[in-house]
């Protein structure tokens, strides 16, 4: 009854927020990220396209079949497409199947075509075919080239530098929560490669029951594009006690850890890696993040620009205050910004990520939301 209730309630504010004029984003962002997620498909239909700033009153038409004539990527996304009958839910019939899995080939030949400066990888159609059964083939169009060019834009480049960049964040953060398992690891030499395909499908392709994928999306939608590889350390920080019994050998811990539990404690997870994101972000684990030269236009970088497009959608209030603070608060954000430990309270605010924090700190959050702009904090890289 519990939970009934909870679930009601939460129904009511993720609507409240939609019903706003403008919505309001950042409470969509907090309802996304918080225990439960966004709850139903139905509600994400409303919701994902207001995550990722896309106007669903101009969707693109949809794509016709001449894509497949002079399309180079046709022939590997048709081979991708047909081995990934496991994508689909179970039970599912062939011909309804069928269907599904032609229009998930349109879809990705279609973002192709308007983006040349994308390229195909593995694995892209795991994320796509998320998005089409969740939101069908018109809107996922939209969405999936809108994620193309922001969250997923370092997979995409012709090489793997930015991918390979974006796993090297991945040690760093384990050894500020755990040097133990990061040292075993060192030792191991297993490097991070067990988990490229976690980080470039969204977990679409490891995880087997559609309910934890969706769940992550809502999480992964709502924050920064470098969550994913906070997921992927609070994985193998959840796993410790395993990794340190194994034999400290690279064949061995590479083994372990690319074989992923499906029984994972999915909300607390997800809890703690908003909570390292916070203690450690991006902008502190660069230098350890060994990669000298970044593309000009990665995700990490465009965020900002992202994040600038969708606060257009935000309550006229907000802005308001945020203007008004900004001429008289920029001391005060730089002095907070020093400290060590930065207030999690005021960045949690700041990128929506209200993660396992009770009613009071709830009211701290919204507070800090009142004075605290997004683009004065230098939180990202």
């Amino acid at each position: 009854a519990d939970f009934d209730a909870k679930k009601k309630r939460k129904v009511a504010e993720i609507y409240q927020a939609l019903n706003r004029d403008p919505i309001d984003v950042a409470a969509l962002r907090r309802m996304a990220i918080s225990e439960g997620g966004l709850l139903t498909d139905e509600i994400r239909c409303k919701v994902w396209p207001k995550l990722l700033n896309v106007n669903t009153d101009d969707l693109p038409p949809l794509p016709g079949k001449e894509l497949r004539e002079d399309s180079k990527d046709y022939q590997q996304v048709l081979l991708d497409v047909r081995r990934s009958l496991r994508r689909f839910p179970p039970g599912m019939p062939d011909d309804q199947r069928e269907v599904l899995q032609e229009e998930l080939i349109d879809i990705i030949l279609h973002v192709l075509k308007r983006n040349p400066q994308l390229h195909y990888y593995q694995g892209y159609h795991d994320i796509v075919v998320t998005f089409l059964l969740v939101v069908g083939d018109r809107l996922a169009t939209a969405l999936v080239e809108k994620l193309s060019t922001h969250h997923l834009r370092d997979f995409m480049d012709p090489t793997m530098d930015n991918t390979k960049h974006i796993l090297n964040y991945l040690m760093p953060i384990i050894d500020r929560v755990n040097p133990e398992v990061h040292n075993f690891m060192q030792s191991a030499e297993v490097g991070t490669i067990f988990a490229l395909s976690w980080l470039i499908t969204w977990f679409g392709h490891v995880l087997s029951d559609f309910r934890h994928v969706v769940r992550l999306y809502d999480f992964f939608l709502a924050c920064h594009p470098l969550m994913p590889i906070y997921f992927a350390a609070v994985i193998v920080l959840h796993r410790e006690q395993e990794v340190l019994d194994c034999e400290c050998d690279m064949a061995s811990v590479h083994h372990l850890l690319s074989q992923i539990p499906q029984d994972l404690p999915y909300e607390s997870l997800i809890s703690k890696a908003g909570d390292l994101f916070v203690q450690f972000p991006p902008s502190e684990l660069t230098k350890e993040a060994a990669q000298a030269a970044q593309a000009e236009r990665t995700a990490a970088s465009t965020f900002k620009d992202f994040e600038l497009a969708s606060v257009q959608q935000r309550p006229d209030t907000v802005l308001r205050q945020r203007f008004r603070e900004r001429l008289r608060g920029e001391e005060r954000t730089k002095s907070i910004l020093t400290k060590p430990r930065t207030n999690r309270f005021v960045k949690l605010a700041v990128m929506g990520l209200t993660v396992a924090l009770g009613a009071a700190a709830l009211a701290v959050v919204k507070s800090a939301l009142e004075w605290a702009p997004k683009f004065e904090l230098q939180i990202f890289p």
